[in-house]
């Protein structure tokens, strides 16, 4: 009798364990909702050579429909090849509305069952994109997704330190204004954004701020939306008044987004920046090529280097001194592939 009764509040004391735990979790996630603090994560490097190599996925969650799974399984051979350390998400995580909370069944359905390759068994970095946002939008941030399972981390915005390149990730979302002018049947998770105008401005000062204090060899920037594109969306014009001055003062190399269901280059006429959309991750063939973006000028069509309207994923690879980006199709085909290079010399890692 005696026996049970120390079986049972030994098992009482671990749940309370895991509750305290949780709690703190949760707590210290909230004060960073609370005063929009841009925490850092460090990510450690663990190949001999100093070299990194990303996977980078949009536009994803359908619970394996809409060739979900089986681009999950061509994102699991490629990153064996390469030796991926993370996985980079650009939004929309979960269709078509979000997470309801944090117990979702959908997390499992569209993440958990779907990445199942070893290879994909490593950490994912995420934002929230638009969709996101039409759920439960603190139910992704959330510690209990990580207790569910340990390779998903999403925040609003925060920023990831490596050896080699440091990535800035920012939430993109709140900047467009017809999501709050003309919000449609759609309603949106506006907690820890408003008041908007405070929200952005602090974004905006945090990130300047990260970007002007870094002394990374390779500067990334990764958002949901788009600040060129060529697709159905186009550029997002918010973005281009509020975010690119910032990225272009500060020597950005990439920005990264999804938004447009597609796999797309464009490099800037006016700065080093390459944009590079990852957005294919399942529901594509939107028949976008904007045409009209696309005629407004000579500059403008010079600047396109690749564009995919199907689905794929793009992986980056990167040392001291060169970074090599590829996008890939369902069958794992290299599309496009594009390089750069820095001296050593300027590094002041």
């Amino acid at each position: 009798m005696h026996m049970g009764r120390k079986k049972i509040n030994s098992i009482n004391d671990e749940e309370i364990s895991i509750l305290v735990v949780i709690i703190i979790n949760i707590l210290v996630f909230e004060m960073h909702i609370a005063y929009g603090v841009l925490e850092r994560f460090e990510h450690p490097m663990i190949k001999g050579d100093g070299s990194l190599s990303v996977l980078v996925i949009g536009d994803w969650g359908r619970k394996g429909q809409y060739n979900q799974s089986k681009l999950a399984n061509q994102m699991g051979i490629t990153a064996e090849k390469i030796d991926v350390d993370f996985v980079i998400s650009t939004g929309d995580n979960f269709y078509p509305s979000g997470l309801t909370n944090e117990y979702d069944p959908a997390f499992h359905q569209s993440f958990t069952n779907v990445y199942t390759a070893p290879s994909l068994q490593k950490q994912w970095y995420s934002v929230l994109g638009n969709h996101d946002y039409r759920g439960d939008a603190l139910a992704q941030l959330s510690p209990i997704l990580k207790h569910k399972d340990t390779k998903w981390l999403c925040l609003k915005s925060f920023i990831l330190n490596t050896d080699v390149a440091e990535f800035f990730f920012i939430d993109t979302t709140p900047f467009q204004n017809k999501y709050f002018s003309d919000p449609e049947d759609h309603v949106y998770d506006w907690r820890g954004v408003l008041p908007r105008k405070k929200y952005l401005s602090t974004l905006l000062h945090d990130l300047e701020s990260a970007l002007g204090e870094s002394r990374a060899k390779w500067k990334i920037v990764v958002g949901h939306h788009t600040i060129k594109s060529f697709g159905l969306h186009g550029d997002t014009q918010e973005l281009v008044k509020n975010v690119l001055p910032i990225l272009q003062a500060n020597d950005v190399d990439l920005y990264i987004n999804g938004h447009d269901h597609c796999l797309e280059h464009i490099s800037s006429s006016d700065s080093s920046i390459q944009f590079l959309t990852s957005g294919g991750g399942s529901k594509a063939w939107r028949g976008g090529y904007n045409y009209n973006y696309n005629s407004n000028s000579e500059e403008k069509e010079n600047e396109m280097k690749f564009y995919y309207d199907g689905q794929g994923f793009m992986t980056l690879q990167i040392t001291q001194t060169e970074i090599d980006i590829r996008f890939y199709d369902i069958s794992g085909k290299v599309l496009h592939k594009w390089s750069a290079s820095k001296s050593l010399l300027l590094s002041t890692f």
